[in-house]
């Protein structure tokens, strides 16, 4: 028998959606910082075995919409939830949840898998939960992935969606802008992060190369220096670390430029939101 189906993964901001996901997958599907609504679209990590293809649907934070981008965000969430064979909400293991999420995860218990994450830092278990893992350390994700495999549809032959070296839907260029994203999430100040996108503007690949031009873009002209930094010292760390990842990622030199860019309010601009991929 041949198990395939889709596994969504939901929860509050920083709940460890992402590491989780990348931790059952064993590659790096999505981008993970300490910032709040580092996801920003459904990221489908595959994870696939001799006999089975779960399909991880990583969704952003659950939070309440400020502005157009927020309320996109939510809208995947939706989305998700509709069209999932299993459902896994998350509870950062850090932290009591306040009685709103505590209501929330009462209301969707029988539709829903409870666990909860971070169990490698300090334990709070002031509440019922159905797993706890840890993804840096590896506690318990064997258990959750073969209970996840026990729950998928069934059948006799290998219906697979996804070729079954992908690890994930996204595509290379996709995954630039993430990582250029991920980067900027984790050398800012909280100011800053929830202001930058990244926009790709070229890329080509070639035999034994990749060229990259990519926009980072920011709300306030102040946030374009600090994120150039004194003599372009930030610029030139961003760019370091998103060469070094797409060369390991893709086993090629990589031609990587980076611009900085204002775009005031563009989080409230449905034409930049759509020019961006949100």
């Amino acid at each position: 028998m041949y198990s395939f189906g889709f596994v969504g993964v939901f929860g509050k901001p920083n709940a460890g959606k992402s590491s989780l996901v990348n931790a059952l997958v064993g590659e790096k599907v999505a981008i993970v910082s300490h910032r709040p609504q580092t996801t920003r679209d459904n990221i489908l990590g595959i994870m696939n075995g001799k006999n089975y293809q779960i399909v991880f649907v990583d969704t952003p934070g659950i939070h309440h919409s400020k502005n157009q981008l927020d309320k996109r965000m939510m809208k995947q969430v939706r989305s998700a939830l509709a069209s999932v064979d299993l459902s896994l909400y998350l509870i950062d293991g850090t932290k009591l949840p306040d009685q709103e999420e505590l209501d929330y995860i009462n209301h969707i218990k029988e539709e829903h898998y409870v666990v909860r994450t971070k169990i490698d830092k300090k334990e709070l278990k002031d509440f019922e939960f159905d797993f706890e893992v840890s993804s840096k350390t590896g506690k318990n994700l064997s258990e959750l992935r073969e209970f996840i495999i026990s729950k998928i549809p069934k059948s006799k032959t290998k219906n697979f969606l996804y070729d079954e070296e992908y690890f994930t839907d996204k595509s290379v260029k996709f995954l630039a802008g993430e990582q250029i994203r991920e980067e900027c999430l984790n050398l800012f100040e909280d100011e800053i992060p929830h202001g930058i996108a990244a926009q790709i503007n070229r890329f080509d690949e070639k035999e034994n190369l990749i060229i990259v031009e990519a926009d980072i873009v920011c709300e306030q002209s102040r946030h374009k220096g600090i994120i150039i930094g004194k003599g372009g010292k930030n610029l030139k760390i961003i760019g370091q670390k998103t060469r070094e990842y797409l060369e390991e990622l893709m086993g090629k030199k990589v031609m990587l430029k980076l611009f900085v860019k204002v775009e005031e309010n563009w989080r409230d601009k449905p034409s930049k939101l759509n020019n961006l991929g949100y």
